[in-house]
């Protein structure tokens, strides 16, 4: 028992010194800290009170609070059993401010850089925002920019951040190359490519400014146009910059593997769906054998083939096309293939980024619903249809795995654009002289989709008031309702030796029959009269003089096969009315009008987008009932804008005694007009045009004959039907303040008593 009561008691005695132990940490004291708390600081430490002072583990300690970015200077010091954390914390930052920046301005620089005001200051995070500054720079082609960082210090432990801006000139792109192309010449694909060449009359543009993004874009355009003509191989191997030694400019070369042209040896459809059958299919396909193979086609023939698949009631069914290629012969073999495609239905469409327009706004664009199944072709004409509205900037639509394999969420992002548009304008045209116009329109008044404009015109021969309200969806319906409120002046003097004036409003309701096919209805109440007529004007003129009241109901249907409402290259349109005028008022007739556009594009054949045929042709007939005859301001005139060759009213009925146009019951004209690119950069937006126009107008009521003829003129009544030609050229400028018109015509067929015109321009502009 001694024994185990003196190992007891040796136990006990080394127990303290164990804990005091040399290599053990008792304390971790904190220095130099002012604002940051001492825990906060131990909390990032490897070793802890009680534990061995591993050397390792203490310089891990070291990086980890270097690594916070809080503290400029750390300290790890053992002494005895304590370790001794000295720090020097970082500055904060009291203000971030830009000097030297014109081009850019601060609010934008600003939002770019990681520093901001009470953030910490970190040398490494100052370099970061000068290189970034220095990218945006560069991505608006100034590569000679430099971006100096200057640290001013504050009491407290601040400092203000400046960034010192020498903004240098612009390094433009000098020159374009391109490599490897055999068949078509760097000019031609020079119009084929964004990226530009530096030239003076880009002021107003940024494509001659070199942006690497832009050079990838001009790689899939080269890529896109050679599979347009043909070449299924082609590869764009290279698009490079490089800058000139004195970073004054770029040379961009694209470099090209052209491959073979082929054409198309044989097309077919298959189908493997029960219940399909492919017959006729063939000649929905915009390809034929024989032609040259087209990659644009075959993606637009894939797009359709799923359009019909759908309406056919498979919309399921997926099309897969399949080209096999034979080099030696340098021929395709073209099928579509269509499979059953997995089964998938919306569940849910979700939108997002719309702060302003509501919700109701953009889901009735949508043409399919929740519940219905999946078909990428609705969802490609939702998205289109949503960014027709106008109100948005972006619109993308993306789809998510819902709560079951076979359910699909749709999200769609939106960003909202301005839509209220304050215009100013000017200008000049042969028949309304010099104009001026002033307009205020809201597109989406408080995010419902309706449309309201006022807009004011003051011309030499036209002047107009019109206030005018729709809503594109009526009801929550497929209905466009609409009304208008206007007050019209115009000085017809020098065509027929009158003034006219119309005041009234117009009811209007519009639907969709479907996405091509749409009607209009309209009702108009119009009170008209002609006035300051002068007095040597024909009588049958000036038996005319005074008021009258319109009343009268339209409508209007319009077919629209184009490929674009804007500049249609391709496609037809045709439109159909009638208006039926002696629901009340002073005036009976009945009108019909007619008339069709069709666009014939020579890409193919001549290589240019802008080589286009333009076929059109119009025509209208004006029948009087009851008691009452037509009158001057509800006939037809020919000449101008729809007879290029003849002033306005310049051909038609005539009163040759006072050379007063009189109008007609009978019109049609038809146009032929080739259009084609000049040969000048085709930015500028320059078009040529070569036309052939046709046309007749004839019919005059019973009351206006040669009885009415003054001695001196006893047959002064012209009314004959004969077609009237004028053939011409013409030039079209899209420029940047507005669309100018010149045409010079020649009548060549005609009669002594018409009125022709030689040059006629037409100009108009919004800023």
């Amino acid at each position: 028992m001694r024994t185990l009561a003196l190992v007891l008691v040796a136990f006990v005695l080394a127990v303290p010194s164990l804990a005091q132990a040399p290599g053990r940490v008792a304390a971790i004291e904190v220095q130099g800290n002012q604002r940051i708390e001492a825990d906060t600081i131990r909390s990032y430490m490897l070793v802890q009170p009680g534990e061995p002072a591993d050397p390792d583990r203490l310089d891990r300690s070291l990086r980890a609070l270097f690594a916070t970015g809080l503290f400029r200077d750390v300290e790890i010091r053992p002494e005895g059993n304590r370790v001794i954390v000295r720090v020097a914390e970082n500055p904060i930052v009291n203000r971030v401010g830009f000097e030297g920046n014109r081009r850019v301005t601060s609010d934008s620089l600003r939002g770019e850089v990681q520093l901001r005001p009470r953030s910490v200051f970190t040398p490494a995070a100052a370099q970061a925002d000068r290189q970034r500054i220095l990218e945006i720079y560069a991505r608006r082609g100034r590569f000679g920019a430099t971006v100096e960082p200057k640290i001013i210090e504050l009491d407290q432990n601040r400092v203000d951040v400046v960034f010192e801006i020498t903004e240098g000139e612009v390094a433009l792109v000098a020159r374009i190359n391109f490599v490897g192309n055999e068949n078509y010449s760097d000019g031609r694909l020079k119009e084929i490519v964004s990226t530009r060449e530096q030239a003076w009359y880009r002021l107003l543009s940024t494509s001659d400014t070199y942006d690497p993004d832009r050079l990838a874009f001009d790689r899939e355009l080269l890529r896109r146009f050679y599979l347009r003509q043909g070449y299924a191989d082609v590869q764009i191997t290279g698009a490079t910059a490089e800058l000139a030694p004195d970073r004054s400019g770029f040379f961009v070369t694209y470099t090209i593997n052209e491959g073979p042209r082929y054409r198309v040896r044989n097309l077919s459809v298959t189908s493997s769906v029960r219940g399909l059958d492919p017959a006729g299919l063939e000649r929905e396909v915009p390809l034929s054998v024989g032609d040259w193979y087209d990659g644009d086609a075959v993606e637009r023939a894939d797009n359709l083939l799923t359009d019909i698949l759908a309406t056919r009631g498979f919309p399921f069914a997926a099309v897969e096309p399949r080209v096999v290629r034979d080099r030696d012969s340098q021929s395709v073999d073209l099928t579509f293939e269509i499979a059953d495609g997995p089964r998938a239905f919306v569940e849910r469409i979700e939108i997002t980024g719309n702060t302003r327009t509501q919700d109701r706004v953009i889901r009735r664009e949508f043409r399919v619903a929740e519940g219905d199944p999946l078909v990428a072709q609705q969802v490609r004409r939702s998205r289109e249809r949503i960014r027709s509205l106008g109100f948005f900037s972006d619109v993308q639509i993306n789809s998510a795995p819902g709560s079951a394999p076979d359910r699909v969420i749709l999200n769609t992002q939106v960003t909202e654009r301005a839509t209220g548009e304050f215009t100013l304008g000017g200008g000049f045209s042969t028949d309304a002289g010099f104009l001026a116009d002033i307009g205020l329109r809201e597109r989406n008044i408080l995010g419902t989709g309706i449309d309201a404009r006022a807009n004011l015109t003051l011309a030499q021969r036209r002047s107009q008031v019109d206030i005018s309200v729709t809503d594109p969806q009526f009801l929550e319906r497929n209905l466009a309702a609409g009304a208008d409120v206007f007050l019209v002046n115009r000085d017809l003097r020098d065509t027929s030796g009158y003034q006219e004036r119309r005041a009234g409003f117009v009811l209007r309701v519009g639907y969709e029959i479907n996405e091509r096919l749409r009607q209009s209805w309209a009702y108009s109440l119009v009170d008209r009269e002609i006035f300051d007529v002068d007095p040597n004007v024909s009588r049958f003129i000036r038996e005319q003089e005074g008021r009258t009241l319109l009343s009268q109901a339209s409508t209007t249907i319009t077919y629209d096969r184009r490929d674009s409402r804007i500049e249609p290259r391709d496609g037809y349109v045709i439109r159909v009315g009638a208006d039926l005028a002696g629901l009340g008022g002073d005036v009976s007739y009945v009108r019909a009008r007619a008339d069709a556009q069709y666009y014939i594009p020579f890409e193919r054949l001549l290589g240019d987008p802008d080589f286009v045929l333009v076929l059109a042709a119009g025509g209208g007939y004006l029948a009087p009932y009851g008691d009452r005859e037509t009158r001057i301001v509800d006939r037809f005139f020919l000449g101008g804008e729809n007879l290029r060759g003849f002033a306005l009213g310049g051909a038609g009925p005539r009163d040759v005694s006072t050379n007063d146009s009189l109008g007609g019951e009978v019109l049609w004209t038809t146009s032929a007009e080739f259009r084609f690119p000049l040969p000048v950069p085709s930015e500028l937006g320059f078009v040529g045009r070569a036309f052939v126009d046709v046309g007749s107008l004839s019919g005059l009521p019973s009351s206006v004959n040669s009885t009415g003829c003054p001695t001196t003129f006893p047959n002064c009544v012209r009314d004959d039907a004969s077609p009237r030609v004028g053939v011409g050229v013409g030039v079209s400028w899209r420029s940047p303040i507005g669309l100018i018109n010149i045409d010079l015509a020649q009548a060549v067929v005609k009669k002594d008593y018409d009125e022709t015109q030689v040059f006629r321009l037409g100009f108009g502009t919004r800023f």
